[in-house]
């Protein structure tokens, strides 16, 4: 083979090497996901490190066996979760876009990682499938006024028939009308902000009392 010829397949190998690693890139799949279901996809770009920090640090990690994560995406916030779950804690993450738990499946190897395509509205059947009979907290990033009608009420219900007393709801959003969606079923909810987030972001923390739930 010539030097010319040489060259002019190099082009091509380039362009597809480009390719497969933007292919493969967290940035890509987020945005992949987002345009392939904007409806399901809270913002096009991931979320920021303080958001992240903010909205864990009020988690009781030493009591932690089951943390379960709803829309995991590309594991923005699935990674830092599994570096503060404690070694003998499982994380189940839900996702409706499998594109996203086949991402989860071969980028994070992890046993204590469960990754699975569903709903949120089935989470309790969804942990029961896998042993538990609740969680301790659930993580959400769901766009809940986006999604079609009944679904955010659905899920708001579940949630909280899900999570043991004394657990939590952590919902990070871009517009605080989520609250309308989780206050009918929580106890007590308490509320932050975070400037620090493209584009900044409402977070709600929503308790189950140990008292209110002995009372059911």
């Amino acid at each position: 083979m010539n030097a010319s010829s040489a060259r002019t397949l190099k082009g091509p190998r380039r362009f597809v090497r480009r390719v497969a690693h933007r292919a493969n890139s967290p940035q890509w799949q987020f945005l992949r996901g987002f345009l392939k279901n904007p409806v399901m996809v809270g913002s096009v770009i991931p979320s920021s490190k303080v958001l992240i920090d903010k909205m864990l640090s009020r988690v009781r990690w030493d009591e932690v066996k089951l943390f379960v994560e709803y829309g995991p995406g590309v594991g923005t916030f699935t990674r830092p979760v599994l570096e503060l779950l404690p070694a003998d804690a499982k994380l189940i993450a839900i996702d409706t876009n499998p594109d996203f738990i086949d991402y989860l499946k071969k980028g994070i190897e992890d046993d204590r990682l469960i990754p699975v395509t569903g709903s949120a509205a089935d989470v309790q059947k969804i942990i029961e499938a896998h042993g538990f009979a609740h969680a301790d907290y659930i993580l959400s990033g769901l766009p809940f006024s986006t999604l079609p009608p009944g679904v955010g009420d659905a899920i708001g219900e579940a949630t909280a028939k899900a999570i043991r007393a004394g657990g939590a709801f952590l919902v990070y959003q871009f517009n605080p009308k989520v609250r309308d969606f989780i206050a009918p079923y929580f106890e007590r909810i308490d509320r932050g902000f975070e400037w620090i987030n493209v584009p900044p972001a409402t977070l709600f923390w929503a308790w189950r009392e140990p008292k209110a739930v002995a009372a059911e």
